[in-house]
């Protein structure tokens, strides 16, 4: 029996064959090569057409059709871009473009919920500040586009609204869906009141909520047709991007935390209480597994300035057409804590986790007479490793007890001076494996058709690349996180 896995994000639309005994990944194919497009209306804005995605996933799924039976896939599940705002009529007829996660036109609606219901309610009972999340994007179109407003039967995520596709009109969310969209209130465990009353939505416009791991639909005869898949395949399992990103590598209980580290860095671990930063210098979200009575939420932390200097250094600052496996050997070359020289790696806007100051990219302690590229490339690296540290160390407060970090094998994780830094400041562990969201998602469907028991059943054929303990010598890498923590000013 195979699982297929789909993916829907921001630039394509990735599909994934699982072969649910050997757990091996089949065949996986994205759509379309190069990125999709973004529309900005105005400046701030970001929005994509729903269809978009739908003709995206149709033609990924015929890629991995040309290397495999899809008449044997047994269940299907669904990662999707977070945040975004799907409006739908009675028809299931999306009524204007997606509002998706990157767009900043909500923000002072959010604020205006914020200040109105109050900071402390906000956040014991929603986790966050509604910001620029779901709701607000709504309460935009509530008030700039009343007309549409009014044709709306109901409200999905990007995930939700694929789901209906698949299934020829079924319309569901989720806890976890809801709770990214600062619609769910943790306290009274119900779609929230203070944000309905405030934002005036009427209570239909939510969907029916389904357990994130279950047969939430099926797929209709004319889709199982279109995609060569069986009538009936079910539809078992949905996630955010960065829970499903968790959900690939088997993070699911408290204290254990999924990195990824490429153009942003983020940090998502596993919290077994309802808790929240109290600065609002994190994000809260139901995980993938979260189930009354065993609370189970996701710490999400995103630093902007983490590969892309990286990549910055390889361009401005690193020997001419040097690798980066070489830029690495030649940041080795200095010893821990680059002889007194940090870099602030927050080139790249304001960090949520520094509550929103914009403190930018800084060099620190340059010495003209000792400091060489090497140095400059061994201090990107360790700055960047101390950023995951400082937002850490956020989760460390909020009761999380941070003792393995795990990561796919790719991007700054394939550093090993990263991977040694990261982990000697952390005091974690770091685990390596081979996996994407497509592939996460698969085994996610697996768990919710019942192919699977539970997701240690999924994930027992992941596969491990390797495994960075701290050193048994952590003075030198704590002094330069001191040193740094100290030069960003905290």
């Amino acid at each position: 029996m195979y699982l297929l896995g789909y993916d829907i994000g921001t630039s394509s639309v990735k599909a994934a064959i699982v072969n649910s005994e050997t757990g091996e990944c089949v065949v996986s194919a994205q759509y379309p090569d190069a990125e999709a497009p973004i529309s900005a209306p105005q400046p701030g804005w970001a929005e994509q057409e729903p269809e978009m995605w739908w003709d995206e996933l149709v033609n990924a799924t015929k890629r991995v059709a040309a290397k495999a039976d899809l008449k044997q896939v047994g269940a299907i599940g669904i990662s999707y871009q977070m945040h975004g705002l799907v409006c739908v009529d009675k028809e299931g007829k999306a009524i204007r473009p997606s509002i998706i996660w990157c767009d900043g036109r909500a923000v002072p609606y959010g604020n205006k919920a914020f200040e109105a219901i109050g900071g402390d309610k906000c956040l014991s009972h929603l986790l966050n500040s509604p910001g620029n999340f779901t709701a607000a994007k709504l309460a935009w179109v509530k008030e700039n586009e009343p007309e549409n407003f009014k044709k709306i039967n109901k409200i999905m995520l990007p995930g939700d609204y694929i789901a209906m596709r698949l299934s020829g009109g079924t319309i569901n969310t989720t806890i976890s869906g809801l709770s990214e969209g600062m619609f769910w209130d943790f306290k009274e465990n119900k779609v929230s009141d203070d944000i309905m009353k405030f934002f005036g939505f009427p209570e239909g416009i939510i969907a029916d909520i389904v357990p994130t791991f279950a047969v939430q639909s099926k797929v209709c005869a004319e889709v199982a047709s279109l995609l060569g898949v069986p009538e009936g395949t079910p539809i078992s399992y949905r996630g955010g991007d960065q829970p499903n990103n968790a959900l690939s590598l088997n993070v699911m209980k408290p204290g254990e935390i999924a990195a990824t580290g490429g153009t942003s860095g983020v940090v998502y671990g596993v919290l077994g209480e309802v808790n929240y930063d109290k600065l609002s210098r994190v994000n809260t979200f139901a995980h993938v597994n979260h189930n009354q009575p065993d609370t189970r939420l996701g710490v999400l932390l995103c630093i902007n300035g983490t590969g892309i200097l990286n990549a910055w250094m390889k361009r401005t600052v690193a020997p001419e057409g040097i690798s980066y496996p070489a830029m690495n050997d030649l940041a080795e070359s200095v010893p821990v804590g680059a002889e007194g020289l940090s870099i602030i790696p927050f080139g790249n806007g304001a960090e949520r986790v520094l509550q929103n100051e914009n403190p930018g990219a800084s060099v620190h302690g340059i010495n003209f007479n000792i400091h060489t590229k090497a140095h400059m490339l061994r201090a990107a690296q360790e700055g960047i490793a101390f950023s995951f540290a400082y937002g850490m160390d956020i989760m460390k407060q909020m009761g999380m007890d941070i003792k393995t970090i795990k990561a796919g094998h790719a991007n700054l994780f394939l550093s090993p001076l990263f991977r040694r830094t990261l982990a000697a400041v952390t005091g974690a562990s770091i685990e390596l494996y081979e996996t994407d969201g497509s592939v996460g998602a698969a085994y996610g469907a697996g768990i919710g058709a019942g192919i699977y028991k539970d997701s240690d059943d999924a994930f027992k054929t992941l596969k491990h690349i390797a495994t960075e303990k701290p050193v048994a010598d952590t003075a030198a890498y704590k002094a330069a996180y001191k040193l740094w923590c100290e030069r960003l000013g905290k």
